[in-house]
């Protein structure tokens, strides 16, 4: 990596600003915003936002500055090229376009381990913004080490520039631009704030690996003799409701490393979803909403400004942004010694996997690289009959390295730790999506449970003929049929077919892995054909 003097640039930013707010904390920011008309208070005093036409991220608008770094290691079939030309142009218009603006600087930490931690520096002229990301960051001087030297960062947050796709080589005039060789942002045309902590996670999981650390989209908790707790898995699986456990405090709930010493956190919030969120099923994360501070993302209120969680009238992707120490249960300095566990979830709406199954480390490499789970009718407009998605990595839009390479980190990691892998699925049995129904939670914490607590080492197991991972045969407190998902159809040759189904978009899916998809320890599909 070159090196940059990023305080140059923002001094330069600074220069042309009408002025700059440096570290606001949250109760000034919370003004600003309303002085700016930025956003409205709820009746518990957070922050409701609106983010106009962008309520998710969009991935066909991120770009990576291609150059002698990024060249032969970055994963190109994944991730838009943006040459240094156009990109030092787009950043050149985007300070511009700001000068004489109030600008909110944040000076923030990512990264709970000190060893492997970046200085990260948000300018935006959007006071809402500031608030986000400095309750999504590590915010210095709170329980968290600070290293000696941080790695510094600098994000340049335009929302309102719209770029120019012939003089910035980017697709419209919205974009995520990332120069990993110095370390710059630029984020423009569009105000989702997800893509600002998205970028961070981004330069992390293109650096990381380089020194040793495996970077990972995931959810991970303590046990109460300090070991990890590693929680995988796409939206709707979970993974935020089963890692957040009043017994075993939450290290962090989105993005984390891997190093040789253990698990460390890179963030200082949650970003949490609130879709049809209640008091009962999410207590902490519910209690969050209340809390004065949190941002809400497109959350609808009521005409008493309380938030309607059920209202997806704006986007099913509503969100609340809030620090993680508001939780009950929360792990000391965001760090946590060597996983003793990790779990991958997925809900399966064709109601073929069984609700937690043991996998080897070759097993565990295979379902991280696959990172599956299915929609269901009525999440996403179109959709009708369960669709399997896969995400390799369960992350594929944050990892700028090729799947393989995090792969293969994961497998050394496991066995030179002898961690346990599971796969548990949330979804759907005697039938898949409209015919079964969702496996109920209280069997899937029980089941999770005795996983971390080593319940199941001794247990007897099954080998599942189609899948190859073992599955318990009975376990204290669970129905035994629910167990094995073909004793919980009607119609036991009806599940034949979907497995066999389901095991040909695992196979099909995997070929993008080249020579590495012949060698996977898969579904057997050589016996029968699809």
């Amino acid at each position: 990596m070159s090196a940059f003097d990023h305080e140059v640039l923002r001094s330069k930013i600074a220069a042309s600003a009408g002025s700059v707010s440096l570290n606001d904390i949250a109760p000034v920011l919370v003004a600003r915003s309303l002085q700016g008309e930025e956003c409205e208070l709820t009746v518990d005093g957070a922050v409701s936002v609106r983010t106009g036409a962008f309520t998710g991220r969009s991935p066909k608008d991120k770009f990576i500055v291609r150059d002698g770094l990024t060249e032969n290691s970055v994963w190109w079939d994944n991730a838009g090229a943006m040459s240094p030309d156009h990109f030092d142009a787009l950043l050149e218009d985007a300070i511009a376009a700001q000068a004489g603006l109030s600008i909110f600087r944040q000076d923030l930490l990512a990264g709970a381990d000190p060893r492997h931690q970046y200085g990260v520096t948000v300018l935006t002229p959007s006071a809402w913004h500031a608030l986000f990301i400095r309750n999504l960051l590590i915010r210095p001087g709170e329980s968290v080490a600070a290293g000696s030297n941080p790695t510094p960062v600098t994000i340049v947050h335009a929302p309102r520039f719209k770029a120019d796709p012939a003089r910035h080589g980017s697709r419209t005039d919205t974009v995520i631009a990332l120069d990993m060789s110095r370390n710059i942002v630029v984020i423009a045309g569009t105000l989702y704030a997800g893509e600002i902590k998205k970028s961070v996670f981004s330069l992390f999981n293109f650096h990381a690996p380089r020194q040793g650390v495996l970077p990972m989209h995931c959810s991970a908790n303590l046990g109460k003799d300090g070991e990890a707790a590693l929680f995988f898995g796409l939206s709707g699986t979970g993974k935020t409701t089963l890692s957040n456990d009043p017994n075993r405090p939450l290290i962090g709930d989105d993005e984390h490393g891997w190093s040789h010493d253990g698990v460390f956190n890179l963030e200082g919030g949650c970003y949490a979803k609130t879709i049809k969120l209640s008091p009962e099923a999410e207590p902490e994360i519910y209690a969050a909403t209340k809390r004065f501070g949190t941002v809400l993302e497109n959350v609808v209120l009521d005409n008493s400004k309380t938030p309607d969680f059920d209202d997806v009238s704006l986007t099913e992707n509503t969100r609340a942004a809030y620090p993680i120490h508001v939780l009950p249960a929360i792990a000391k300095g965001s760090v946590g010694g060597t996983p003793k566990t990790v779990v991958f979830l997925t809900a399966d709406a064709f109601g073929v996997l069984p609700p937690i199954a043991r996998l080897t480390p070759d097993q565990a490499v295979y379902h991280f690289l696959s990172g599956y789970t299915a929609k269901v009718a009525g999440t996403e407009r179109g959709v009708t009959e369960p669709q399997a998605t896969f995400s390799a990595c369960f992350g594929a839009p944050f990892m700028p390295l090729h799947p393989t390479v995090y792969g293969a980190m994961l497998e050394e990691k496991l066995r030179s730790s002898g961690a346990s892998a599971w796969l548990i699925n949330t979804g759907w049995t005697g039938g898949g999506y409209g015919v079964g129904k969702r496996i109920d939670i209280a069997s899937t914490r029980r089941l999770l449970t005795a996983a971390l607590d080593g319940d199941l080492d001794t247990i007897a197991m099954r080998t599942d003929e189609l899948f190859g991972f073992q599955v318990p045969i009975a376990v204290p407190g669970v129905a035994d049929k629910l167990l094995t998902p073909r004793l919980t159809w009607a119609d036991a040759e009806a599940y034949d077919r979907q497995a066999i189904h389901l095991a040909g978009l695992f196979r099909a899916n995997f070929e993008k892995f080249g020579d590495a998809a012949n060698a996977a320890p898969g579904p057997r599909l050589a016996q029968a054909a699809e």
